[in-house]
């Protein structure tokens, strides 16, 4: 069923699915490191730590979205998944090193930006590599994809927390996110740029 599908969707799958397992393993407990590690964290300092991020990431990928779709292709968007996807990486290793709001604040910020350059650019290239009549089955599989990274992760997270502490956590989260970037390479050459047409791959009967 899933060998129809084409090569650029199943290793962003792939990729996704290495960061959100990434990223599942601390979400979950995130709030339990702030308030025991960071000086004065408390459910204050939790809130507008997300708040930060979504808010964020939320505004800067409308404006990043629509540069990408001028630039209508899957090079340049291809150069900001790369990017965005490493920076949102290198704040997990930033939380290693973290014991103020402040750094909890600028990490999510540096988060939120990486987020806006990566998800725009992933969204546009995954879509326009879907085969016909595969638009439904793409998705619901990097949906599966990202629903069992996260659930397994953190159960995992929670787990891994308790026997050894965050540090070892956060490590893996950040060199998951950096798997995830190196797996994204494997498709740059089956990518296009902005002169060429995008050809849609028909379903085999």
């Amino acid at each position: 069923m899933l060998k129809s599908l084409s090569k650029v969707v199943k290793v962003m799958v792939l990729s996704d699915f290495f960061l959100m397992f990434g990223w599942g393993l601390v979400f979950p407990i995130l709030a339990i490191f702030v308030t025991e590690n960071i000086e004065g964290g408390d459910a204050t300092v939790v809130g507008i730590a997300f708040g930060i991020y979504w808010i964020l990431k939320s505004v800067a990928q409308i404006p990043i979205g629509s540069y990408l779709d001028r630039n209508h292709g899957d090079k340049d968007d291809f150069y900001f998944l790369i990017g965005g996807t490493f920076l949102s990486s290198l704040t997990a290793f930033g939380l290693l090193f973290s014991s103020q709001p402040w750094h909890i604040y600028g990490l999510q910020v540096v988060n939120a930006l990486g987020a806006a350059m990566a998800l725009p650019a992933w969204s546009g290239i995954f879509t326009r590599h879907i085969g016909r009549n595969q638009e439904a089955q793409s998705w619901a599989l990097d949906s599966s994809a990202l629903g069992l990274g996260a659930g397994i992760a953190g159960v995992l997270g929670g787990f891994i927390a308790k026997l050894w502490g965050f540090t070892p956590l956060f490590l893996t989260v950040g060199a998951l996110g950096i798997l995830a970037t190196a797996v994204a390479f494997l498709i740059k050459n089956d990518l296009t740029d902005k002169k060429e047409k995008t050809i849609l791959i028909p379903k085999p009967k």
